[in-house]
């Protein structure tokens, strides 16, 4: 199915494919998804270190014989390694798993630590998770060194406020390069995204499809079957996933919705395709503000503390 393959570019010079390939879930399956994906042509992957899929990513990478420059491979630094001391060796461990010299996107997975150690969730006696009082300016500037040793090509954030980074870029010396957050035509955040066009921060959108996911829940209906996404994607012979997208890609941002389905797979990356200012104005319009991931409770920390979508 075409795809325009589209590449946009990054603070650094670098460009990133704009429809990446989601690996959080179904560890077991991931092995078998991730060489579908790369099969299909998906040449970015995104990963995370609590996924517990850095290791089945890599096994397909490996066996794919895809050239390493051709790919773009992201991970992202869990909360139980944001003291300095912890961020290079948790890359160290990421990079063995992937089977990689380099990373191409290292993300800060989110703005709170959770207590050193080998526990990923550590839990106090009463099943609170204990938290730790690392800033994440100082972890974030531990992951600006890893820069200076080839180890990552760029660096960047996921799930931070405005606040929070609005004092990152003032403490600290590397503009992220990208800000990985929820985003859909059901929570837009326009001003938070102007905020990130004015400092040259790139956007992935994750949950590109809402409350398509099943933990999210929701008496809703699914984003992917609202009206106006479906009545778009008639035009194109398109299914409301693939506006969903497309609105996201026509945005600037690279989108990472994540399948097991060779079928929708090769869909997902069919959603990258042109529509018109008439069309995007059109979902720009579906706005619901509505939040499907908010942790706060369970991490012992209030994200999204001055964004749209708080509950």
């Amino acid at each position: 199915m075409a795809t325009q393959n589209t590449k946009l570019k990054l603070n650094t010079g670098a460009e990133i494919p704009a429809v990446g390939f989601g690996t959080w879930q179904d560890a077991d399956a991931q092995e078998a998804a991730v060489t579908e994906a790369l099969n299909a042509g998906y040449r970015h992957i995104d990963t995370a270190r609590i996924y517990g899929t850095e290791p089945a990513v890599g096994r397909a990478i490996q066996k794919s014989g895809i050239p390493r420059s051709e790919l773009f491979i992201v991970t992202k630094l869990w909360n139980n390694s944001h003291h300095p001391d912890d961020v290079e060796p948790a890359l160290d461990a990421s990079l063995k798993d992937l089977g990689l010299d380099y990373l191409d996107l290292y993300l800060m997975h989110w703005p709170s630590a959770f207590q050193r150690g080998d526990s990923m969730v550590p839990k106090d006696s009463n099943g609170k998770t204990i938290t730790s009082g690392t800033d994440y300016v100082d972890t974030y500037k531990a992951l600006e060194k890893t820069l200076k040793s080839g180890k990552t090509k760029a660096i960047g954030i996921s799930n931070f406020s405005k606040a929070e980074i609005e004092r990152l870029l003032k403490e600290t010396s590397v503009v992220p390069a990208a800000h990985q957050i929820e985003l859909h035509p059901w929570l837009q955040q326009k001003d938070f995204m102007q905020f990130h066009y004015s400092k040259g921060i790139h956007v992935t959108q994750y949950s590109p499809f809402g409350n398509q996911n099943e933990i999210y829940g929701s008496d809703l209906g699914k984003l992917i079957d609202d009206p106006t996404l479906l009545e778009i994607g008639k035009k194109y012979g398109k299914n409301g996933a693939q506006v969903a997208l497309a609105w996201g890609v026509n945005h600037g941002h690279s989108v990472i919705p994540k399948s097991k389905t060779p079928k929708r797979i090769a869909d997902n990356l069919a959603g990258d395709f042109q529509l018109t200012p008439e069309e995007l104005e059109a979902i720009d319009g579906i706005d619901k503000k509505i939040r499907f991931n908010d942790p706060s409770e369970s991490f012992g920390y209030n994200f999204y503390s001055d964004l749209e979508g708080k509950a």
